[in-house]
């Protein structure tokens, strides 16, 4: 049997990742979690909080540019990353 799979969908702002959940298995059930902050730190303990034994956690996010969490400031020094304009 397959694992079950939490995806976590992240918006990322400057300050902030809104966070929305969905359940594999679940058709169209997409429930809002809520935000945290902007640093490694709150990504890594959501992680924890949301991956209890037996279950895959999938991310996808969305970044304008404040992408801290994901790349610990790699894009300002890449100068192949996007653009760093915030819609």
């Amino acid at each position: 049997m397959a694992k079950p799979i939490t995806y976590v969908g992240l918006d990322v702002h400057k300050d902030t990742i809104a966070v929305a959940l969905a359940a594999s298995g679940l058709r169209g059930e997409v429930r809002e979690y809520g935000k945290i902050p902007n640093t490694p730190a709150a990504l890594k303990a959501l992680a924890v909080k949301l991956a209890p034994a037996g279950r895959d956690l999938r991310f996808c996010y969305e970044a304008g540019r404040a992408v801290t969490a994901f790349s610990d400031n790699s894009a300002e020094r890449d100068t192949n990353a996007p653009s760093s304009r915030h819609r």
